[in-house]
Parts: C-alpha cells; sequence; structure tokens
C-alpha cells in the first residue's frame, strides 16, 4: 500500500500511531488537513494515510477501498471484508515498523476509510484502541461489539451520501451490546469532516476514558455508553 503521508514528530518517537483513510474517489492526500489538525493537538502521534490499493470506478486519479459499482445489500459485506483483511496485514506491518502497539493505535476514517476502519475492528477486536468514524457506517448491522476497541461516530445531521441514521443505529446497537461508543453529530453539517466535528474528535480523544479502563479499575462488566451530543 503506497503512504501519501508519513509524518512523525519533529523530535523523539512517536507516542500514538494514527492511521487516516480517506473516501471512495479520494486518496491519501486528500487527509492533509485532517492531518495537520490533528498534529497541533498530538504533536508526538506519527500520522500515516496510504492511498487505497484499487482506482476508483469512476475514473480519474481517484482510489477505493472496495467497489462501489452496483453496490447493495446482497454484496456489501462481502465487498468489504475483502477490504479488510489486506488492511489489517499492513496495520500489522506499519505497527511493527514503527514500534507501536495498538493500544497506541488510532484508525482515523472518512466515509469508506471509516466504513474499513469500522468492518476491521469487528474483525479483529483490538487491533486498534481506537476509531475516529467521520461520515461512516457498518457494512451490516453488528451482532458484536468490540470490546478493546473505542468507537467515536461523528455525523453530519445533514449528510445526504451517508445518512446519520446509520450512525444513530451504530451508536444504539454498540450501547446494547454493551460496546464503548460514543457520538456526536452536527446539525446543518453534510457529508465532511467538518471543523466542528475534528474539534469534537480531539475532545473525544483526550478526555473519553474507555469503558475497558473503567471496568479494570472496577472490576466489573463494561459500562453502557453514554448519552449522544449534538451540536449546532
Amino acid at each position: 500500500m503506497q503512504l501519501a503521508i508519513e509524518s512523525l514528530p519533529a523530535t523523539g518517537a512517536p507516542e500514538q500511531l494514527m492511521l487516516l483513510l480517506h473516501g471512495v474517489g479520494g486518496s491519501g492526500a486528500s487527509m492533509a488537513v485532517l492531518a495537520q489538525a490533528l498534529r497541533q493537538e498530538f504533536p508526538q502521534a506519527a500520522f500515516l494515510a496510504p492511498d487505497a490499493p484499487n482506482r476508483f470506478d469512476g475514473g480519474g486519479n481517484g482510489r477505493q477501498w472496495f467497489s462501489v459499482a452496483g453496490i447493495g445489500e446482497d454484496n456489501r459485506v462481502a465487498r468489504v471484508a475483502a477490504a479488510v483483511a489486506p488492511f489489517r496485514s499492513w496495520v500489522h506491518q506499519t505497527q511493527q515498523r514503527l514500534g507501536l502497539g495498538p493500544a497506541a493505535t488510532a484508525f482515523v476514517g472518512f466515509s469508506q476509510g471509516a466504513i474499513l476502519a469500522l468492518e476491521t475492528t469487528l474483525a479483529e477486536d483490538g487491533i486498534a484502541g481506537r476509531v475516529i468514524a467521520f461520515s461512516g457506517r457498518y457494512a451490516k448491522p453488528p451482532q458484536r461489539a468490540p470490546r478493546e476497541t473505542t468507537i467515536h461516530l461523528l455525523h453530519g445531521g445533514a449528510d445526504p451520501i451517508i445518512t446519520v441514521d446509520h450512525a444513530r443505529a451504530a451508536f444504539s446497537a454498540l450501547n446494547a451490546l454493551q460496546g464503548d461508543a460514543t457520538i456526536d453529530i452536527a446539525e446543518g453539517v453534510g457529508h465532511e469532516p467538518h471543523p466542528v466535528l475534528v474539534e469534537r474528535a480531539v475532545f473525544r480523544l483526550k478526555n473519553h476514558i474507555p469503558a475497558r479502563t473503567w471496568a479494570a479499575a472496577l472490576g466489573s462488566a463494561p459500562l453502557h455508553s453514554g448519552p449522544e451530543d449534538e451540536d449546532d
């Protein structure tokens, strides 16, 4: 997988690994603005943004993690699963290369990249400690929730591409399954990692204590997720 961005700390070894996953028809380079915003808050993180391995069905120079041509409920799961397998291998290689483990790894995905991130943590619980999913969804409603990964769902309330109902349904399902998840909805925002959602992502990364941490401290089962937040 070709890297469009590999940004390491100015000094010292990286302490966190953030993998930025672009949307369909985009590229790793399209995640540069988001990488810069996060770099200001996490100066000791390594930021990597790969180009998806496949050419975009729509032509041009864009890339895609899986084909969206003729995609529907009958083939979405299989297409996403086929993309997850090589991505998992690349994640493990990258973690080993940079000397950073799963707990220090975060997937930051937008749209199709968010789908890939969410489904990868179902395929391998704990491959990353956090998922920041902008404008994403699950390939199908989850039947189980990760126990070693915290899911942060961030969505525009006016998203016409992947509607906010998908985020609400995912949050409800994860909560019912005693997963560790948060949701932030920005009303009036469309299909984009809008600055207000990026701000919420930073807040979640800095302030949310994973339920598994509470459970370990209290010697109890995982806690239910808290209420959703909506931003005007």
